[in-house]
Parts: C-alpha cells; sequence; structure tokens
C-alpha cells in the first residue's frame, strides 16, 4: 500500500483531471467518484487532497462513510 505525506496527499486535490484522495485516521481513500466530490469539493465545505480526521468531528454524518470508499494508502508525518 502506498504511503503518502501530506504535501503529497495535497496533489490529489480533484481538480484538473487530477484524482480525490482524503485522508482519515491514517488512511487514504479515493473519492473520485463520489458525486459529493464534484472537482474536489465537499459541498462547499471541504477540499481534497487534505486530512479530514479532525473536522470528521463536525460533520452530519457518522465516521463509516468512509466503509463507502477504496483505501489507497495510509497518511505518514
Amino acid at each position: 500500500m502506498e504511503e503518502f505525506t501530506k504535501e503529497q496527499l495535497a496533489k490529489y486535490n480533484g481538480q484538473d483531471g487530477e484524482k480525490c484522495y482524503i485522508a482519515y485516521q491514517g488512511k487514504v481513500y479515493d473519492v473520485t467518484e463520489s458525486m459529493l466530490w464534484d472537482e474536489g469539493d465537499h459541498q462547499g465545505m471541504h477540499e481534497g487532497g487534505i486530512d479530514l480526521t479532525e473536522e470528521m468531528d463536525d460533520s452530519p454524518h457518522d465516521d463509516d462513510v468512509m466503509e463507502d470508499f477504496p483505501v489507497v494508502g495510509t497518511l505518514v508525518e
């Protein structure tokens, strides 16, 4: 499984034809195919290519939503 730094993850922001990856609790997920992540934007609340671990507490959904997306790697410090 691929390892991503925050700088590498930032390249996968879903814009300009790039895939859209987000990190949560150390795992990197591919949300590219989700209609809720249109061109790297999650309903005007979040952008792709970032670690959403801390922000998930304020989201209107539980973290089990992450199970719908493939894990493509791990986030390293």
